[in-house]
């Protein structure tokens, strides 16, 4: 039996999705990660269940198949002439459209397009959208299939030239001949704050922006902020959450457009069902509020 069928989220201690959040930040690295998952006494639960139940299991990730009559899959190629060149990213689209659709870029977590972020987009193509899901680790092969050394590519690569890649997508994507010329984006955790930077950098561009639990853009840019926004947050989420105070601020004395709401009891990544940090009725809740902001402003 797979291990991490044993084990429930409420089993684990807070402490150790915190440790995990630390982890997968950068803040410290695997085996420390796994040393204070060894020092927590829980009763019955071993080091082992307890890291491969927070650890990525992308198996359990797939709502639809790349396979789904309804949608279409390509990879396909933008010029990113202010970051690395050129860009590359997962585009789905519904099957045998009629017309134009709206358009909605797909922003993956600090670790590369994993399977979990491609999905995402086919679920919205499953409603009618074309989405765009970029990986930001194209320039160094693409996403090598595991979180570690994903991270690590990542961390690699110009924080910069990795947000000008993000925003050539957008604009290629705000283009596409089958689009309506409206523009949304999602994105996850570090796909959360190029969706508020985004919506900082490229005001005109973007009809519609929904960040999950992401830091907004830098103090500079976040005047630039009209909206609408959508802020999916997780209230065990402390690091992100301790930004939102004073961006909560300033979208008001924008008057810009948007709403946030924190998910009770959730941790980050509660949207991302391949960890036991997925809080299932949460993840439907957001999402549904999502689909919901998208038709509304994209049409």
């Amino acid at each position: 039996m797979n291990q991490t069928k044993q084990i429930s989220p409420e089993q684990i201690p807070q402490q150790a999705f915190d440790w995990y959040d630390e982890y997968a930040h950068g803040e410290i690295n695997r085996r420390t990660f796994l040393t204070r998952l060894g020092s927590l006494s829980v009763a019955g639960l071993s080091l082992g269940l307890i890291s491969s139940a927070l650890i990525p299991n992308y198996a359990k990730a797939e709502q639809i198949s790349f396979n789904d009559p309804d949608i279409k899959a390509t990879y396909q190629t933008f010029d990113s002439p202010n970051g690395h060149g050129k860009g590359n990213g997962y585009l789905v689209m519904p099957n045998n459209l009629d017309g134009k659709a709206a358009t909605v870029l797909v922003v993956h977590e600090n670790r590369g397009l994993n399977p979990y972020v491609k999905d995402v987009a086919r679920r919205l193509a499953k409603q009618g959208f074309i989405a765009f899901a970029p990986d930001a680790l194209f320039p160094l092969g693409g996403y090598p299939g595991n979180d570690d050394e994903g991270r690590a590519m990542q961390r690699s690569l110009e924080r910069d030239k990795i947000e000008q890649d993000f925003m050539a997508a957008a604009t290629w994507l705000k283009q596409h001949e089958k689009g309506t010329g409206k523009l949304g984006v999602v994105g996850f955790c570090f796909g959360g704050y190029i969706s508020n930077l985004l919506a900082a950098a490229m005001p005109g561009e973007i009809d519609a922006a929904v960040p999950y639990y992401g830091t907004p853009a830098e103090t500079e840019l976040q005047s630039n902020v009209k909206g609408p926004l959508l802020i999916h947050f997780a209230e065990q989420d402390k690091r992100v959450n301790a930004t939102w105070e004073a961006y909560e601020k300033v979208l008001t004395a924008n008057n810009a457009k948007f709403e946030a709401h924190v998910y009770t009891g959730a941790q980050h990544g509660f949207h991302n069902d391949s960890t036991s940090r997925y809080s299932p009725k949460d993840a439907e809740l957001s999402w549904q509020r999502t689909l919901i902001f998208f038709k509304q402003h994209l049409g």
